[in-house]
């Protein structure tokens, strides 16, 4: 019995390390964590003081400045995108008073004939039953920019000035226009007619008549643009 004492002992010594060890151990990580959690907490403060989420804040009163009722068929849309580069306060000052900024910009043209520019006189029904529709020339209608995708790529600014506060919202000004032109150029109007004559030509015919012409009117330019509103 006294040979197997002191293996006893030795053995309840080893047990008693081990736990000590053990909440050792757990007593550590308990530290830690807090302190894990509060390095978490400050590096997200941080971020958020260099990198400050906007906050919108919309002015609850609206004000209606006019209703008008549209009578349009809209024929064809194109999607684009335009590079535009925007500078002001350059030459030998350049760098001390620039600005220069390079926006990519994404934009939609939509374009089609204006029903309410019809008169009575452009539809003829003979005793045969043909249907003769002469329409007014395709309009550009709308011509706006796609402001989730449309993004300022880079800006510089000299080293005495803080950049013209206005010189985004002209290159987007630029770059809806420099979208529409390209519209144009690549013939959405021509294509918006021929897509509003073979809509009319369709529906017409779906209604009953068997004879039905379409034609733009000879005496009035083949495509016209709405002006910018």
């Amino acid at each position: 019995m006294r040979e197997k004492l002191p293996w006893l002992v030795a053995a309840m010594a080893v047990l008693i390390l081990v736990g000590t060890a053990f909440y050792a151990l757990a007593a550590i990580q308990g530290m830690t964590q807090p302190v894990s959690d509060l390095t978490g907490q400050v590096g997200t403060q941080v971020a958020a003081v260099l990198r400050p989420t906007p906050t919108i804040l919309p002015d609850p009163v609206t004000i209606v400045r006019q209703v008008r009722t549209l009578s349009r068929l809209e024929t064809i849309e194109y999607s684009l995108e335009k590079v535009i580069t925007a500078e002001s306060g350059q030459g030998p000052f350049g760098f001390l008073f620039g600005d220069r900024l390079l926006l990519v910009a994404h934009g939609s043209v939509i374009a089609g004939v204006d029903f309410s520019k019809l008169s009575p006189e452009d539809v003829k029904v003979n005793d045969l039953g043909q249907v003769t529709i002469t329409l007014p020339p395709a309009e550009v209608f709308v011509a706006s920019l796609d402001n989730h995708q449309t993004y300022v790529y880079s800006r510089g600014t000299g080293l005495l000035t803080k950049g013209n506060i206005q010189l985004e919202t002209e290159a987007r000004k630029a770059a809806e226009d420099e979208i529409r032109r390209a519209a144009i150029e690549d013939g959405i109007l021509t294509q918006a007619n021929r897509n509003a004559q073979a809509f009319l030509q369709t529906f017409l015919g779906s209604l009953g008549f068997d004879q039905v012409v379409v034609q733009m009117d000879p005496s009035q330019p083949e495509a016209v643009v709405s002006p910018t509103p």
